[in-house]
């Protein structure tokens, strides 16, 4: 049963929707694991990602941490592995 009174609704800024579509761009990662990464729903992702096809959502110019861009590119390999492994292929 949902707790009583408002609901919360979260909202994020145009630069983390930016950046989520940037990250998910990258070749070798997969749109799953960058929502896994940023703790949000992959469909949520996939919307945003049509927005910024539509130009609703800005993406040029926004930079994306090498760093952060290794990490999703090594998880991938892995991920795939596991679903095979349990699976979720």
């Amino acid at each position: 049963m949902p707790k009583p009174g408002p609901r919360t609704t979260y909202r994020y800024t145009d630069d983390f929707k930016a950046t989520a579509v940037r990250l998910s761009q990258l070749p070798g990662v997969a749109v799953q694991d960058v929502a896994e990464s940023l703790y949000i729903h992959p469909f949520m992702l996939s919307r945003w990602r049509k927005q910024a096809r539509e130009g609703v959502i800005m993406t040029k110019g926004v930079a994306v941490d090498k760093a952060v861009a290794a990490e999703l590119r090594r998880a991938a390999p892995r991920e795939e592995g596991l679903r095979a492994v349990e699976g979720r292929a």
